[in-house]
């Protein structure tokens, strides 16, 4: 399983900018939907495409390993 790391980079962001920022700034940033942001941050195994990776990389200047990570879903499982 794929898991977002976006609650993770928004609050360093926060720390750096010593500020809060909210969905709707991020929203008008990147151009990317507050409703999409939302599933992003709470959908469990929400999925997205890479353009959308992409701007909010550029938003946190990160990159894509500090924004998404994978989980396997079943540890004792073999690799195919």
């Amino acid at each position: 399983m794929i898991r977002f790391k976006l609650a993770e980079q928004l609050e360093k962001k926060q720390f750096r900018d010593s500020r809060r920022i909210t969905m709707q700034e991020i929203s008008e940033a990147t151009e990317i939907n507050r409703s999409t942001l939302s599933k992003i941050l709470n959908q469990k195994g929400y999925s997205t495409g890479t353009d959308v990776l992409d701007r909010l990389c550029t938003y946190f200047r990160c990159t894509i390993g500090d924004l998404v990570e994978h989980l396997p879903e079943d540890q004792g499982a073999s690799p195919d």
